[in-house]
């Protein structure tokens, strides 16, 4: 018994506190505890942050780039925001249902050990009583040996029956104590059995196999059902994978170019992607540990272990691996035109110079291997859609424009930071 379980066991003895109150209330309280100080400490859910600023996040830029015309070589960083309010309720959630999973998971590990350990116990007191000895006195010297698990109870049942209290109700007192249906049907058994005559002892031998037969069919079923959940592991592991494939492949061509080709002109660049699937394998893992439990052992509650293992696993491959990975996450930058910007093409065709941009953090130092995305608007293509920048901090991007002459704008986004280069179309380039 660890130190937690034996000082959680000890206030519970002397002062009639309820274990749940250690192992859900105070977790729940907990938990709720640290959601309401991150809201109240100015973190937001990700999609009220987007809808809340979009449209004064849209003024601001086009106020720095009115600002910066003619210096491409400063621009001012995006406001610093913190819409991770997400990320607090899955460690909140965590925190309110882990110690009462664990708590869960290791009472069902004590009770199946006191169950096979109850089997033993009805074997050796069948022993001594195949010898003569009546079955008080059998317990009483059963007592006094190791009985693993139950010992204690049986050393409690054994004081009983020296002070005077009869064989059944010593057994159904210990029965109580010990928490178990199947330990309380044998234990009726025995007590029937002990008022019968006869060949007791042979009654309970029977009764000790009976049930070691019982706990080895269980012990089995839970075999058969443990390749469901390696399945369901698997599931959300393929989910992840997939979601990382997603993120870093398909998610910056849609947002870049592809938005575009395969859209028209709708809005896919201001929906955030990636944290969207964190969302879906969160839920998902939370769900599917749920579904493990009621499979595999009959009962959603004892589903929480499993969802506390996926949530926190997929936790850190999300914040480690994904997020980071993908084009849209909420990291600040500056982002400055190098070269390129306001260069003269023929309608249709790929520019002949490439724009250039400069990647730095807010403090203005390089940042290497920083995914950027292109776009450009109102038609066209860029080449690539996305790409990460070089050891000098810099990425290009070849822009071909509509067959139409005029203004266009490429924008290049890095974080939650964008900036925008000009070209124009004409005709007469050249002549």
């Amino acid at each position: 018994m660890t130190p937690l379980q034996e000082t959680i066991d000890t206030l519970v003895f002397k002062y009639d506190i309820r274990r749940e109150y250690f192992t859900i209330l105070l977790p729940v309280i907990l938990g709720i505890t640290l959601i309401l100080v991150a809201f109240m400490t100015g973190h937001t859910l990700t999609a009220q942050q987007q809808q809340a600023t979009s449209s004064k996040q849209q003024a601001f830029e086009q106020l720095i780039q009115q600002m910066n015309q003619g210096n491409t070589t400063t621009t001012a960083a995006a406001p610093q925001t913190n819409p991770d309010l997400d990320q607090y309720i899955i460690i909140g959630g965590l925190i309110a249902i882990t110690p009462y999973s664990i708590d869960r998971y290791l009472e069902k590990r004590r009770h199946r050990q006191r169950e096979e350990d109850f089997t033993q116990f009805l074997f050796k007191l069948s022993e001594l009583m195949r010898s003569g000895i009546d079955p008080i006195k059998a317990v009483i010297e059963l007592s006094k040996t190791d009985l693993g698990s139950i010992t204690p109870y049986v050393q409690s049942t054994a004081s009983m029956m020296l002070l005077g209290k009869s064989f059944e109700e010593g057994m159904k007192s210990m029965a109580v104590s010990l928490k178990s249906d199947m330990i309380t049907k044998y234990v009726n058994l025995v007590v029937q059995a002990s008022y019968t005559g006869g060949s007791v002892h042979e009654l309970i031998l029977k009764a000790s196999e009976d049930m070691r037969a019982m706990l080895m069919i269980d012990k089995e079923m839970l075999g058969n059902l443990s390749q469901y959940t390696l399945i369901l592991y698997l599931a959300q592991a393929i989910l992840v994978f997939v979601a990382y494939i997603l993120t870093t492949q398909l998610v910056p061509f849609i947002q870049g170019s592809g938005s575009s080709m395969l859209f028209g002109n709708s809005d896919l660049q201001n929906i955030n992607f990636t944290q969207s699937f964190f969302h879906l394998i969160m839920i998902n893992a939370a769900i599917s540990g749920v579904i493990v439990g009621k499979i595999t052992e009959g009962s959603a509650i004892d589903g929480l272990k499993h969802s506390a293992i996926l949530m926190v696993s997929c936790y850190l491959v999300c914040i480690l691996v994904i997020i980071p990975a993908g084009t849209g996450g909420t990291a600040n930058y500056i982002i400055t035109v190098v070269s390129g910007n306001g260069q003269t093409v023929y309608p249709g065709l790929p520019a002949q110079q490439p724009v250039v941009f400069k990647v730095t953090n807010t403090n203005g130092n390089p940042q290497p291997n920083v995914y950027v995305q292109f776009s450009i608007q109102p038609s066209g293509s860029v080449n690539p859609s996305y790409d990460t920048t070089n050891n000098s901090s810099l990425v290009s991007v070849v822009a071909t424009t509509g067959y139409d002459s005029g203004k266009y704008t490429i924008t290049a986004k890095a974080g939650s930071t964008t900036q925008q280069a000009m070209i124009y179309a004409n005709e007469n380039t050249g002549t």
